[in-house]
């Protein structure tokens, strides 16, 4: 069976990379949107950063589906990464955002904390244009979320046992780490070999179906209280 559907999407790669894109994409803004009603009901300024980062997940997956499209491809490629990396480090940053900003409302997109990350993702972007690659996005990421699911774990222990979105939160930090990590390590030894990359594909469609399980039992939740 699994030849054959290898087979089957190895002939029509472009419909499959269009559904695959597509489908994430309509994940982070289902995401977005319930997440921004749940900051306007709470004002939790993580919550906020939370939602920024699947606003530009679900851009960075739109313009994924553009890249196919020969025109204008660099540009669409360095834009693409570019909202990826942000992506990352608005759910990174919602993790710490307390450490930074304790309570005070400012700004989620233009503050100095947004304008570090901004600059340190044109750096990485610019790396990998002159490398002609993405390998320092796929480092960056890896350190990223490495880090990120040290933190989520420690939030998790610390009182996340009363909440069931701080464990779904840990678990795919960890799922990210290893799905940036197997991209990494597919693309540099293994190319562009189909069965890898559907299977990392696959990966990936589940973490962001397990972050709208969890947003969308939080908002259950809060929708009954």
């Amino acid at each position: 069976m699994y030849p054959e559907l290898y087979n089957f999407v190895a002939q029509n790669r472009d419909l499959f990379r269009f559904f695959y894109s597509i489908l994430i994409a309509v994940i982070c803004f289902i995401v977005f949107l319930k997440t921004d009603r749940l900051f306007r009901i709470s004002s939790h300024q993580g919550i906020r950063y939370f939602r920024n980062a699947f606003f530009f997940y679900g851009i960075a997956f739109v313009l994924r589906y553009l890249l196919a499209k020969p025109i204008y491809f660099e540009l669409m490629r360095l834009v693409f990464e570019f909202f990826m990396i942000m992506g990352g480090f608005f759910l990174f940053y919602s993790l710490l955002w307390k450490k930074f900003e304790g309570y005070k409302e400012i700004s989620s997109l233009f503050n100095l904390k947004i304008a570090i990350f901004c600059i340190l993702t044109g750096i990485i972007v610019v790396l990998d244009y002159l490398w002609e690659g993405y390998t320092f996005m796929f480092i960056s990421q890896i350190i990223l979320f490495g880090f990120a699911s040290i933190i989520s774990y420690k939030n998790y222990k610390s009182g996340g046992k009363q909440h069931k979105f701080l464990k779904l939160y840990f678990c795919v930090m960890i799922l990210n780490f290893i799905a940036w990590t197997l991209n990494f390590i597919f693309s540099s030894f293994f190319g562009s070999r189909l069965r890898w990359l559907a299977n990392v594909y696959v990966l990936n469609v589940i973490v962001f179906l397990i972050f709208l399980y969890g947003v969308i039992k939080v908002t259950k939740k809060d929708n009954k209280s």
